[in-house]
Protein backbone atom coordinates (compact mmCIF):
# COMPACT_ATOMS: atom_id res chain seq x y z
CA UNK A 1 0.00 0.00 0.00
CA UNK A 2 1.54 3.34 -1.21
CA UNK A 3 1.65 6.64 0.80
CA UNK A 4 -0.16 9.63 -0.81
CA UNK A 5 1.47 12.85 0.78
CA UNK A 6 0.17 15.93 0.75
CA UNK A 7 1.53 19.78 2.20
CA UNK A 8 -1.22 21.72 2.54
CA UNK A 9 -0.75 25.43 2.60
CA UNK A 10 -1.00 26.40 -1.32
CA UNK A 11 -1.13 22.49 -2.19
CA UNK A 12 -4.44 21.44 -1.30
CA UNK A 13 -5.66 25.48 -0.56
CA UNK A 14 -5.85 27.89 -2.43
CA UNK A 15 -3.95 29.57 0.16
CA UNK A 16 -1.65 29.88 3.36
CA UNK A 17 -3.80 28.83 6.16
CA UNK A 18 -1.22 30.17 8.50
CA UNK A 19 -1.12 33.37 7.33
CA UNK A 20 -5.11 33.44 7.09
CA UNK A 21 -5.22 32.56 10.99
CA UNK A 22 -3.22 35.27 11.88
CA UNK A 23 -4.99 37.78 9.38
CA UNK A 24 -8.33 36.60 11.05
CA UNK A 25 -7.03 37.51 14.69
CA UNK A 26 -5.76 40.67 13.34
CA UNK A 27 -9.24 41.49 11.99
CA UNK A 28 -11.65 40.54 14.86
CA UNK A 29 -9.17 42.91 17.34
CA UNK A 30 -8.16 39.32 19.11
CA UNK A 31 -4.59 40.29 19.03
CA UNK A 32 -2.75 43.81 18.14
CA UNK A 33 -3.15 44.69 14.47
CA UNK A 34 0.12 46.69 14.10
CA UNK A 35 2.05 44.54 15.52
CA UNK A 36 0.70 41.31 14.79
CA UNK A 37 0.24 42.23 11.00
CA UNK A 38 3.89 43.33 10.55
CA UNK A 39 5.16 40.13 12.07
CA UNK A 40 2.80 37.76 10.19
CA UNK A 41 3.93 39.38 7.13
CA UNK A 42 7.39 39.33 7.44
CA UNK A 43 7.33 36.07 8.87
CA UNK A 44 5.48 34.98 5.57
CA UNK A 45 7.92 36.32 3.55
CA UNK A 46 10.88 34.87 5.15
CA UNK A 47 9.54 31.29 4.50
CA UNK A 48 8.54 32.61 0.89
CA UNK A 49 12.43 33.09 0.63
CA UNK A 50 13.30 30.11 2.02
CA UNK A 51 15.08 32.16 5.31
CA UNK A 52 12.37 31.38 8.15
CA UNK A 53 13.36 30.72 11.11
CA UNK A 54 10.53 28.05 12.54
CA UNK A 55 11.69 28.38 16.34
CA UNK A 56 11.09 32.10 16.16
CA UNK A 57 8.31 32.03 14.03
CA UNK A 58 6.65 29.33 15.86
CA UNK A 59 7.07 31.79 19.32
CA UNK A 60 5.16 34.25 17.40
CA UNK A 61 2.44 31.68 16.32
CA UNK A 62 1.64 29.98 19.42
CA UNK A 63 1.33 32.83 21.52
CA UNK A 64 -2.40 33.70 20.97
CA UNK A 65 -3.12 30.21 21.75
CA UNK A 66 -1.28 30.81 24.84
CA UNK A 67 -3.32 34.00 25.53
CA UNK A 68 -6.59 32.99 25.32
CA UNK A 69 -8.92 30.00 26.75
CA UNK A 70 -9.82 26.82 25.07
CA UNK A 71 -13.32 27.31 24.72
CA UNK A 72 -13.19 31.15 22.81
CA UNK A 73 -10.21 29.32 20.71
CA UNK A 74 -12.60 26.72 19.62
CA UNK A 75 -15.22 29.25 18.76
CA UNK A 76 -12.58 31.54 16.52
CA UNK A 77 -11.38 28.48 14.90
CA UNK A 78 -15.08 27.35 13.63
CA UNK A 79 -15.55 30.99 12.30
CA UNK A 80 -11.63 31.12 10.73
CA UNK A 81 -12.63 27.97 8.82
CA UNK A 82 -16.12 29.53 7.85
CA UNK A 83 -14.64 33.00 6.69
CA UNK A 84 -11.16 31.68 5.73
CA UNK A 85 -10.91 28.59 4.62
CA UNK A 86 -13.96 27.04 2.87
CA UNK A 87 -13.02 29.74 0.33
CA UNK A 88 -9.96 28.49 -0.63
CA UNK A 89 -10.85 24.54 -0.75
CA UNK A 90 -9.77 23.39 -3.94
CA UNK A 91 -12.03 20.52 -5.96
CA UNK A 92 -9.16 19.36 -7.86
CA UNK A 93 -7.55 18.61 -4.39
CA UNK A 94 -10.21 16.56 -3.48
CA UNK A 95 -10.67 14.35 -6.81
CA UNK A 96 -6.95 13.85 -6.31
CA UNK A 97 -7.00 12.46 -2.82
CA UNK A 98 -10.11 10.54 -3.62
CA UNK A 99 -8.14 9.06 -7.10
CA UNK A 100 -5.32 7.94 -4.89
CA UNK A 101 -7.94 6.68 -1.88
CA UNK A 102 -9.88 5.05 -4.68
CA UNK A 103 -5.93 3.21 -5.99
CA UNK A 104 -5.58 1.37 -2.50
CA UNK A 105 -3.32 4.50 -1.45
CA UNK A 106 -3.14 6.04 2.00
CA UNK A 107 -3.57 9.82 2.23
CA UNK A 108 -1.72 11.63 4.46
CA UNK A 109 -1.45 15.70 5.12
CA UNK A 110 1.77 16.79 6.33
CA UNK A 111 2.09 20.63 7.04
CA UNK A 112 4.18 22.73 8.89
CA UNK A 113 1.20 24.67 10.27
CA UNK A 114 0.26 23.93 13.89
CA UNK A 115 -2.31 20.89 14.30
CA UNK A 116 -4.64 23.07 16.63
CA UNK A 117 -5.18 25.08 12.99
CA UNK A 118 -5.09 22.65 10.83
CA UNK A 119 -6.80 19.24 12.45
CA UNK A 120 -10.03 20.40 11.47
CA UNK A 121 -9.10 21.35 7.39
CA UNK A 122 -7.93 17.68 7.21
CA UNK A 123 -11.29 16.21 8.24
CA UNK A 124 -13.19 18.72 5.42
CA UNK A 125 -10.47 16.79 3.01
CA UNK A 126 -12.03 13.54 4.38
CA UNK A 127 -7.97 12.83 5.29
CA UNK A 128 -7.09 10.79 8.66
CA UNK A 129 -3.78 11.07 8.83
CA UNK A 130 -2.23 14.62 9.78
CA UNK A 131 1.37 15.68 10.57
CA UNK A 132 2.07 18.94 11.61
CA UNK A 133 4.31 20.88 14.03
CA UNK A 134 2.11 19.84 17.60
CA UNK A 135 1.40 22.88 20.14
CA UNK A 136 1.83 21.62 23.88
CA UNK A 137 -1.55 21.77 25.64
CA UNK A 138 -0.94 21.52 29.66
CA UNK A 139 -4.27 21.11 31.97
CA UNK A 140 -6.84 22.18 29.07
CA UNK A 141 -4.80 25.06 28.24
CA UNK A 142 -1.56 25.79 25.51
CA UNK A 143 1.53 26.84 26.53
CA UNK A 144 2.66 28.83 23.73
CA UNK A 145 5.25 25.63 23.22
CA UNK A 146 5.83 23.20 20.48
CA UNK A 147 6.23 19.61 21.46
CA UNK A 148 8.48 17.46 19.48
CA UNK A 149 10.30 18.78 15.65
CA UNK A 150 8.57 21.24 14.49
CA UNK A 151 7.49 19.84 11.07
CA UNK A 152 9.24 22.55 8.46
CA UNK A 153 12.04 21.24 6.10
CA UNK A 154 13.90 18.42 7.22
CA UNK A 155 11.97 18.35 9.70
CA UNK A 156 9.29 17.24 7.64
CA UNK A 157 11.56 14.16 6.60
CA UNK A 158 12.34 13.61 10.80
CA UNK A 159 8.50 13.67 11.83
CA UNK A 160 7.24 11.74 8.72
CA UNK A 161 9.78 9.14 9.46
CA UNK A 162 8.51 9.00 13.03
CA UNK A 163 5.43 8.16 11.54
CA UNK A 164 6.61 5.48 9.49
CA UNK A 165 8.27 3.63 12.44
CA UNK A 166 4.77 2.88 14.04
CA UNK A 167 3.12 2.14 10.30
CA UNK A 168 3.78 -0.30 8.05
CA UNK A 169 4.64 1.62 4.56
CA UNK A 170 8.02 3.23 2.99
CA UNK A 171 8.95 5.75 1.21
CA UNK A 172 9.79 4.04 -2.27
CA UNK A 173 6.24 3.69 -4.18
CA UNK A 174 5.15 6.97 -2.49
CA UNK A 175 4.00 9.80 -3.58
CA UNK A 176 4.29 13.91 -2.46
CA UNK A 177 2.61 16.97 -3.47
CA UNK A 178 4.24 20.22 -2.93
CA UNK A 179 4.37 23.74 -3.95
CA UNK A 180 7.41 24.83 -1.86
CA UNK A 181 11.14 24.86 -2.44
CA UNK A 182 10.77 24.70 1.65
CA UNK A 183 9.66 20.84 1.13
CA UNK A 184 12.77 20.20 -0.89
CA UNK A 185 14.14 17.37 1.20
CA UNK A 186 10.99 15.56 1.09
CA UNK A 187 10.30 15.46 -2.34
CA UNK A 188 13.52 14.31 -3.31
CA UNK A 189 12.91 10.91 -0.79
CA UNK A 190 9.86 9.84 -2.36
CA UNK A 191 9.51 7.82 -5.18
CA UNK A 192 6.66 10.11 -7.39
CA UNK A 193 7.52 13.62 -6.01
CA UNK A 194 4.78 16.39 -7.81
CA UNK A 195 5.21 19.66 -7.90
CA UNK A 196 1.84 21.50 -7.40
CA UNK A 197 1.22 25.58 -8.16
CA UNK A 198 4.84 25.67 -7.63
CA UNK A 199 7.05 28.60 -6.49
CA UNK A 200 9.57 30.02 -8.49
CA UNK A 201 12.70 28.07 -6.59
CA UNK A 202 10.59 24.51 -6.84
CA UNK A 203 9.39 25.02 -10.44
CA UNK A 204 13.08 25.60 -11.78
CA UNK A 205 14.34 22.63 -9.47
CA UNK A 206 11.44 20.70 -11.33
CA UNK A 207 12.44 21.09 -14.28
CA UNK A 208 15.99 20.16 -13.97
CA UNK A 209 15.31 16.70 -12.36
CA UNK A 210 11.96 16.28 -14.74
CA UNK A 211 9.39 15.78 -12.36
CA UNK A 212 5.84 16.16 -12.88
CA UNK A 213 4.55 19.75 -12.37
CA UNK A 214 0.54 19.91 -12.16
CA UNK A 215 -2.04 22.68 -11.25
CA UNK A 216 -4.87 22.16 -8.60
CA UNK A 217 -6.06 25.79 -9.01
CA UNK A 218 -7.34 25.19 -12.12
CA UNK A 219 -7.58 21.33 -12.25
CA UNK A 220 -5.00 20.79 -15.11
CA UNK A 221 -1.48 20.31 -15.73
CA UNK A 222 0.44 22.24 -17.94
CA UNK A 223 0.94 20.35 -21.72
CA UNK A 224 4.60 20.03 -21.23
CA UNK A 225 4.22 17.65 -18.15
CA UNK A 226 0.70 15.93 -18.34
CA UNK A 227 1.42 12.55 -20.50
CA UNK A 228 4.48 12.28 -18.09
CA UNK A 229 2.17 12.42 -14.85
CA UNK A 230 -0.78 10.52 -16.70
CA UNK A 231 1.66 8.05 -17.60
CA UNK A 232 3.27 8.16 -13.54
CA UNK A 233 -0.50 7.80 -12.62
CA UNK A 234 -1.34 4.54 -14.21
CA UNK A 235 2.32 2.86 -12.72
CA UNK A 236 0.06 3.40 -9.72
CA UNK A 237 -3.24 2.20 -10.86
CA UNK A 238 -4.72 5.98 -10.89
CA UNK A 239 -7.41 5.43 -13.28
Amino acid sequence: MSLAIFDLDNTLLGGDSDYLWGQFLVEKGIVDRKHYDEANARFYEDYKNGTLDIVEFLEFALSPLADNQLDALHGWRAAFIEEKIRPILLPAATALIEKHRRAGDVPIIITATNRFVTEPIARLYGVEHLIATTPELENGHYTGRFVGTPCFREGKVQRLKEWLGENDHDLANSWFYSDSHNDLPLLSLVGFPVAVDPDEKLETFAARNSWPVISLRNGSCPEDHARRLKRTHQALRIK
